[in-house]
């Protein structure tokens, strides 16, 4: 537990492996003994069809929940499952204490569906700075963390985001029409060029990944929740890439940004993006 003289900094330097320790035993206990398994009973609707919930999901947050503010004593969570039940409790992310950001079971749809592709996602966040993540896919235990100015790692190894291949199709995975404005789907629209090759995004946790690989090349979203990006965009950053909104400025996980927003494998495909979803192009 963090020491009453304790920054946070150093509380990471001394801690990190046993946030990594209480993803991996969250989704050991709640949600793999899940996966492939569920019953009709432990699945939900939330907001639709497209906006599903298990019981794996509300465990493992729960889990993580007593779990992190165990080990970071005054310490707040903001859970995508908590801020369902009490929206007033996303406000967190503004405040001055620091705030773990959870998403259970990001990808809950293909969890559902006995697909490989979902995963934890945590983020450690101070006054709307992000200072830590780790993204676990245990179906395909795989974890990235990453540390602000310490770079990415993938089950210990430096991820660098690269830049795309000069001549190629940007690969830029994209929302959900079902989670669009009108005014978004006419954004997104502008990914429909020449030298780009949109596509449907996945779990965004994932696509994060794939950007901090370098196996994609940019995201293109159009909504804020804090629990599906905080962690991405950390491990993207500090992989090399960058994220823009489409007023030209960097997303804030405290909200008020103008929508969509992209995050990439570089600046430079940053902007050709944000001009794009701007119709600056």
């Amino acid at each position: 537990m963090i020491g009453y003289n304790e920054t946070i900094e150093e509380f990471l330097a001394q801690h990190s492996a046993d946030v990594e320790e209480a993803v991996r035993k969250a989704a050991a206990a709640e949600i793999m003994p899940r996966f492939r398994q569920l019953a009709e009973d432990e699945i939900d609707q939330k907001n639709g069809p497209h906006d599903l919930v298990t019981d794996a999901d509300r465990l493992a947050e729960q889990y993580l929940t007593e779990a992190l503010g165990a080990l970071l004593p005054g310490s707040v969570v903001v859970g995508e499952e908590a801020v369902h039940a009490n929206p007033a409790s996303y406000d967190a992310i503004r405040g001055d204490a620091p705030v773990w950001i959870i998403d259970p079971v990001d990808g809950t749809r293909q969890f559902v569906h006995g697909d490989t592709g979902f995963c934890t996602l945590v983020a450690l966040a101070h006054r709307g700075v992000l200072l830590a993540s780790w993204t676990y896919a245990p179906a395909l235990d795989q974890l990235a963390t990453a540390i602000r100015g310490q770079g990415a790692f993938l089950d210990g190894e430096r991820l660098y985001s690269g830049v795309p291949e000069p001549g190629r199709d940007l690969e830029v995975a994209t929302s959900h029409p079902d989670y669009t404005t009108d005014e978004q789907k006419h954004a997104l629209l502008g990914l429909w060029t020449d030298g780009v090759r949109p596509r449907a995004c996945g779990s965004a946790g994932l696509e994060y990944l794939a950007v901090a690989r370098g196996e994609l090349d940019a995201t293109a979203f159009s909504w804020e929740a804090a629990w599906d990006h905080a962690a991405g965009l950390l491990l993207v950053e500090e992989a090399g890439g960058a994220h823009l909104t489409r007023a030209g400025e960097p997303f804030r996980i405290t909200g008020g940004n103008d929508l969509p927003f992209t995050t990439a494998r570089d600046a430079a495909t940053a902007r050709r993006v944000r001009e794009l979803l701007s119709g600056a192009a």
